[in-house]
């Protein structure tokens, strides 16, 4: 049934019975004590009744529509569920629920595993998971604990390593030997056309060193001259500068009993020879041999 068309029968009746109330409560005499009619009191009462019974029809029309459209047309029932879907359904929550390759790095389990994990004790609605720490972690920690022991016994108690400042020095050390060594080594290379003039006291006394041991025969020991030229002038038969003294040295002059020593010293020692006597120039020794060769300033 239609609501409206309910109202429209339901009308009527309440028209009705309202007409009979207020001819019933005519005749009656007033209480003096209230100020509402007894009339009008009936009447309200009895529209809130009504009012009541159509809420309670309306929500009884209500289920019955919806109950009848579900028997009209009923829920078709599941289908029936293969063997295969049963199992490819466990395979895929097994395959869900296997932990992923970071997961398994750090040691930690899956999800659905987490009732398993949860502590016993509970604060405002938030339990603690007991998940442990990984195992490769905690034997990383382990090897940083070893390493700090190992290394106390050997810098600072065993003393077999080296500290900060010990090494220090050590790499000075090694450093002075590298550069003597390269300056050893630059110094070997030298030749007529690369040599310098060099006034440092340690070449000179270098030089003078050689040339005492293998140059006064001929040279006097103050480079005065005997066989040899005067090396202490200004006169040179083959050139006072520092190249020609090496050239001279290192080559000789054999047709006038200037032998070669490229074979008997280093590049080193002839520069240094060199070096010596170049710095003789001016310093007058007694019965020095007359000047021979060119002037050179």
């Amino acid at each position: 049934m239609k609501p409206l068309r309910f109202f429209a029968i339901l009308l009527p009746a309440v028209s009705t019975v309202s007409a009979f109330a207020q001819d019933a409560a005519a005749p009656a005499t007033p209480d003096a004590s209230s100020n509402i009619p007894y009339s009008q009191i009936t009447f309200v009462a009895f529209i809130l009744a009504i009012l009541i019974l159509l809420i309670a029809i309306l929500v009884l029309l209500r289920a019955i529509k919806i109950l009848s459209k579900e028997l009209l047309n009923p829920t078709p029932l599941p289908a029936p569920v293969s063997e295969e879907m049963v199992e490819w359904s466990a395979w895929a929550k097994k395959k869900k629920n296997k932990p992923g390759i970071m997961s398994k790095i750090l040691g930690l389990r899956p999800l659905s595993e987490e009732k398993e994990l949860l502590m016993e004790h509970e604060f405002d609605g938030i339990t603690e998971l007991d998940n442990p720490t990984p195992r490769w972690f905690m034997w990383l920690f382990y090897a940083t604990i070893f390493f700090g022991v190992a290394y106390l016994f050997n810098y600072h108690i065993l003393g077999w390593g080296k500290l900060q400042d010990e090494e220090y020095v050590a790499e000075m050390q090694k450093a002075e030997k590298d550069k003597a060594a390269h300056l050893t080594q630059s110094a070997d290379n030298v030749d007529e056309n690369t040599v310098k003039e060099n006034t440092d006291a340690a070449v000179i006394s270098a030089g003078e060193a050689i040339f005492k041991q293998n140059c006064v025969a001929c040279h006097g020991d103050k480079g005065q001259g005997i066989v040899g030229p005067n090396l202490t002038d200004e006169y040179w038969l083959h050139g006072g500068k520092i190249n020609n003294i090496f050239k001279t040295i290192k080559y000789g002059i054999p047709e006038k009993g200037m032998i070669s020593w490229e074979k008997t010293l280093t590049a080193k020692q002839i520069s240094d020879v060199a070096n010596y006597i170049k710095s003789l120039k001016g310093t007058n020794p007694p019965n020095p041999k007359a000047p021979q060769g060119d002037k050179e300033g």
